[in-house]
């Protein structure tokens, strides 16, 4: 039981720091309203997880893993809306730059903590990726003929916690140096490499193969 639960936080440690839309997310969010706004973001991709994390334990997960209609849906809806996102970054890197050449006035940066804990939310609940780990990755660690349901709730609560820690890192590390990536070039900067991440990610997650 415990070389399961290292192995299970071994790997859960890759998944969750290897960077993805998450991560772009969080980092977007909290630059646009601060850490509050970061760890919010952070909080609604923990969310996204505890609802993949008990569909996995009463089979929906993989019920729907196995509908290629659904699967696809759920592909679809989550690449744009990484590219809904994304565009908004960019297009908040144009008002910047035209700003500061006095064309015209920047669009509003101010992010509700509400909006950015739905916005992590939405977006992990239509990251398809979940689907994967919580079918094929997440029942490895079950122990076959033990308390299937209660174990697989537990280790994706565990899951949860620990994504909710390390993008709360990235969130408190983005905040803490806002003032300096809050400058108006350095922010314009991050506003269009945020938002070509998003878009690329989304771009990719419509096109690539199951």
């Amino acid at each position: 039981m415990l070389t399961q639960l290292v192995a299970f936080a071994a790997v859960s440690a890759v998944v969750i720091c290897t960077p993805g839309q998450d991560t772009a997310l969080t980092i977007r969010n909290t630059l646009l309203g601060g850490r509050r706004s970061g760890v919010l973001t952070a909080a609604g991709v923990a969310a996204g997880q505890a609802v993949w994390t008990l569909a996995a334990s009463v089979g929906l997960v993989a019920l729907l893993s196995a509908s290629q209609p659904l699967f696809f849906a759920l592909r679809l809806a989550g690449a744009a809306y990484l590219v809904f996102l994304g565009l908004q970054s960019l297009l908040a890197a144009l008002s910047r730059r035209a700003a500061h050449a006095g064309v015209g006035a920047a669009v509003g940066v101010a992010l509700a903590p509400a909006r950015a804990f739905r916005q992590g939310l939405v977006s992990n609940l239509a990251n398809p990726k979940m689907v994967v780990f919580f079918t094929s990755l997440l029942p490895q660690f079950v122990t076959p003929g033990g308390h299937v349901f209660v174990t697989l709730l537990l280790l994706g609560i565990a899951f949860c916690l620990l994504t909710l820690a390390w993008l709360s890192v990235y969130a408190v590390a983005v905040a803490r140096a806002r003032g300096v990536l809050a400058r108006a070039h350095v922010r314009r900067s991050l506003d269009a490499i945020a938002g070509t991440v998003l878009v690329a990610l989304g771009l990719r997650l419509a096109t690539q193969a199951r």
